[in-house]
This record gives C-alpha cells, structure tokens and sequence, in this order.
C-alpha cells in the first residue's frame, strides 16, 4: 500500500500475537517500528530488521515520554501510533473501583498521554492513529463490564480525536475485531486453535475466529494512502459478528422443531 515505506509507527502491545502481525505487515511495507510492551522477553524477542524495542508501561507518563523519545533517536521521526495494548482485567458487576481504573487507564488513558506526547511529531508528518475496539463495544456479554465499556468509550474516543486533530493532518480511525487467534485464546484454549474456532463459529458468519495478520492487513489499510480521505471510522473486522446482532451461524427455527 502506498504510504507507508520510509515511515515509523510505534505500536503498544506490539508483543501480543495481534502486535506482533502488526508488526510483521509493517515491516513488510517498508515501515520501522517501534514496540512497546510490559512483556520484556516477548517484545526484545521482536527486535531487529527495522524493529525495536521499549519496555513501556502505558500507565506512567514518563515512560510514556521515554518511548516517544526513544523512537525519535531510534527513527528519527514518528508517523503512526497503533494502540493494540489493552488489559482484560474484568469482574463483571463486582468489579471493584480499583479494578474500574485499572481497565480504563490502560485500555483509554495511555493511549490518550500517548497521542499527546506524540502529536508534535505526528502533525510534523500528517500521521496516522489505529484504536482497537472490539465487537464487545456494541453487545452486551454476560458477566464482562470493564473490557466492553472501555472499547465503547475507544470508538467515541476515536470520533472526538479525528474531530480535534484534523486541523494537524493526523488522521484516526479505530479497528474493531471478532474473535482473534490472540494472547488471550490462546491462554484460555492451552493453545488450541481447533477449538477456539469450533466455538466461534456459530457467532461469525465466516465460522471462525481471525487469523492475527486479518486484522494487521486492516490497521495497513488504515495507515496507508488508500486511506487518505477516512478519518473517525471503525472498521470491523469480526467475519460478520455484528451484522448477525442476536442470531448464529445456524438456522434457528428448526431448534423449534426438534
């Protein structure tokens, strides 16, 4: 895609499998890249061949700083901020105040101080930003509060920067996955993937969840030239979950037959 070779973006949660294809289809189009993780192995691991790497915690301001700055003396420049970090930290109802803020500063918070300690080199270079919602962000999920309240606000979030910002040339747009091969999946399935579609596939109307480098092709597209002309958009990358709302993959009236 054509604008993205010769830039830098710097992308928090670049160590998950979801950032690192991220990565991986920056590289692929000529991009640097500048990863920040709490996951000190997993992000140094990423690093060479136009990769780097900051230990970044998206909860403290001056390590915020350090990493804009990091990527300056690395790169020399900053072009996109692709904000993949999140925490799935969730109690449902019993979620507890300290929990609340726990959620909302890592999953809105950072990516906000982000933008502000970036703006000055993403105006210079009429950048970019990618946001990650999420299909929780618009369906109610027994037992979860924290995780889909804060993908909601990042997709309002999205709108109210691509608002402010265009004035500087940056352009901000948000991607909401379906289910995703991710760190998490992975992690609740022990690594297995056969399952973690066989579930999905009742609410994707493509039968599965999405491979990583689906959506990393959808954050290119965003970033790119192509994109020139879409600010304060959502692109959902979900295989048809919200287009289905309450239905499933399968016919439901003859459930009422059986």
């Amino acid at each position: 895609m054509r604008g993205l070779e010769g830039k830098v973006a710097i992308v928090p949660g670049g160590a998950t499998k979801i950032g690192a294809a991220v990565v991986a289809a920056f590289r692929a189009a000529g991009t640097r890249v500048m990863v920040a993780d709490i996951n000190e192995e997993a992000g140094a691991a990423l690093a060479g061949d136009g990769v780097a790497f900051k230990a970044t915690d998206l909860r403290k301001d001056d390590q915020i700083a350090a990493l804009v700055a990091a990527t300056k003396a690395e790169f020399g420049r900053v072009d996109f901020l692709v904000n993949v970090a999140c925490s799935y930290l969730d109690n449902g109802a019993e979620s507890t105040r300290a929990e609340w803020l726990e959620s909302l500063d890592v999953n809105i918070v950072g990516s906000v101080m982000l933008m502000q300690a970036a703006q000055e080199e993403l105006a210079r270079n009429k950048g970019a930003i990618v946001n990650f919602g999420s299909i929780s962000a618009r369906v109610a999920q027994t037992g979860r509060w924290l995780y889909p309240v804060s993908k909601a606000a990042i997709l309002q979030l999205t709108r109210n920067q691509a608002m402010d910002l265009a004035d500087d040339g940056i352009r901000v747009n948000a991607v909401s996955p379906g289910w995703t091969w991710s760190n998490i999946m992975d992690e609740l399935t022990g690594g297995n993937r056969e399952k973690t579609d066989r579930v999905a596939a009742p609410f994707h109307l493509l039968q599965r969840t999405a491979d990583p480098e689906e959506v990393a092709s959808a954050v290119m597209f965003l970033c790119s030239d192509e994109a020139s002309f879409i600010t304060g958009t959502d692109i959902r990358v979900d295989g048809g979950y919200t287009a289905m709302g309450p239905e499933r993959a399968e016919p439901a009236i003859p459930l009422l037959m059986d």
